[in-house]
This record gives structure tokens, sequence and C-alpha cells, in this order.
């Protein structure tokens, strides 16, 4: 309990992340009142809550211990987390070039937090954070960019990541949104006219090519902190989403 479907990481996964973990935390403290979670029951715990964004709440009923010491143990975890993961987070310098990148955004959707209208996507019609996220032709994510506001456009984010100088020009495919990028995008159909056959038969291919990027993103997404509302406070979200970025690319790596 929980089970690799839960959270997301098998037996050896929990094993070797805790172990990385003892290297760098000292948990059970000589000190002071014992915690009423070991380790290892600890990073299920918020392994879950990455990857189910289940409420505090249920996880706390699960472990048996109050809602505010979840929450302490995920704030206290996560950085920890993305520090003895960092290895496994690519860097785009160097699995974005010499290979074709397939570029999409994607929203991660997020309560309407008050004073922040930069948040809102008009394209989703809801707020969240845009992220690009680059596949090979196989359908493998390479890289997930840090998030931008959903007020962003696809051209705006890609342009802030600086991929563009790893993937080069004619390096790398998106869809009608990256027209301009450098990338091979389908051809718009021009302003009172038609396209030609054979640019419909170009965008047709171009977009088969494109279509494994959405299937990764789906991947990605499995971790559903990145698919439904983010519920805690504003100015944690960063944190939350790199260690859950870390973990993502742990589980499909190690």
């Amino acid at each position: 309990m929980p089970s690799h479907r839960i959270t997301g990481l098998d037996e050896e996964q929990v094993e070797e992340l805790a172990s990385r973990l003892e290297t760098r935390i000292e948990w059970d403290q000589e000190k002071g009142r014992p915690r009423k979670l070991t380790l290892r029951q600890t990073l299920r715990a918020v392994v879950l809550y990455e990857r189910q964004n289940m409420t505090q709440e249920v996880i706390a009923w699960i472990y048996g211990v109050s809602q505010p010491q979840i929450s302490a143990m995920i704030k206290f975890l996560e950085p920890h987390i993305e520090a003895v993961l960092a290895e496994f987070v690519p860097d785009p310098a160097d699995a974005l070039p010499d290979r074709v990148s397939c570029i999409d955004g994607t929203l991660m959707p997020c309560w309407s937090y008050e004073g922040h209208p930069e948040l809102y996507s008009g394209k989703h019609h809801t707020t969240g954070h845009v992220v690009q996220v680059a596949s090979d032709l196989d359908g493998a994510v390479r890289a997930i960019s840090d998030p931008y506001p959903g007020s962003w456009h696809d051209v705006h984010a890609y342009a802030e990541t600086g991929w563009a100088e790893h993937v080069g020009d004619d390096g790398g495919i998106g869809d009608k949104g990256y027209v301009g990028t450098g990338l091979a995008t389908p051809k718009k159909k021009p302003r009172g006219g038609e396209l030609s056959n054979r640019d419909k038969e170009c965008n047709k291919e171009i977009n088969g090519l494109r279509s494994v990027v959405e299937r990764a993103i789906s991947h990605v997404k499995s971790w559903r902190i990145f698919h439904t509302d983010y519920r805690r406070p504003l100015h944690t979200f960063a944190q939350a989403f790199r260690t859950t970025r870390a973990l993502y690319f742990f589980s499909t790596t190690f």
C-alpha cells in the first residue's frame, strides 16, 4: 500500500528514492517527539498526493494522521525529492539536438486565485499554467518546460523556453500555434481561398507526425496534479511542479 498503479512508482523505485533521501535528511531524530510515520510511509503519502492530486484529508485518513501533518510532510519532502532526482530531469541542451522534436503546449489547471488574472487562458476558458512538452517521433518525452502564466500563447511560452536554440530550424514539428517559430507547422488556409491538394497532403503528414506529442502529454498528465485543479496556495505550485516533473522522469527512466 499504495501500489504502483496508484503512486506511479514500483517498490524498487520507492526504495531507491528512500535511500537517496536518507543520504540527505535525518528522519529518525534522537531527541524530541518521534515521528508518527516512517520515512517510507511519508514518502508514499507525498508521492500519492503528487500522482493523484488527492485531498490531504483523505491521505491523512489513509495513514492515520492529521491533515496538517500531511501538509507539513508534503512541504518538507518536496524540495528534497526534487534535489535527489535532479539527474533524471533532462537538460534540453542535451535532449533536443540531433533529433526531430514534436512540440506542443498544455494547460495545467489551478484554482482562480484572486488577484492573478494572468493565469486565465482564453483558449481553455479556465485558469492555470502553460507548459511546453517536447517528444521524439516515438512519443518519448524529451523535455518539459517550466510553467508559465496561463494567458501566454504557445508561441510566447516556446520562445521563453529557449528550446529553439537546441531544436534549430526544421528540427521540430508543431501545430498552427507555432507558425513563425522555425518549427514545421501545417499551412493555414489563405483568407478567402482554399489550400491546394499538395498543401492538404503536407498538413496531413505533419499532423500525423506530431500526434505523438499529444499522446506524450496524456502520459505526463497521468500525474494528476498536472491534470486537475491545483488546490494549495499559489506560491507552492512551482515547487510541486518541479517535484512532480522529477518524479515523472524518474518513474519512466529508472
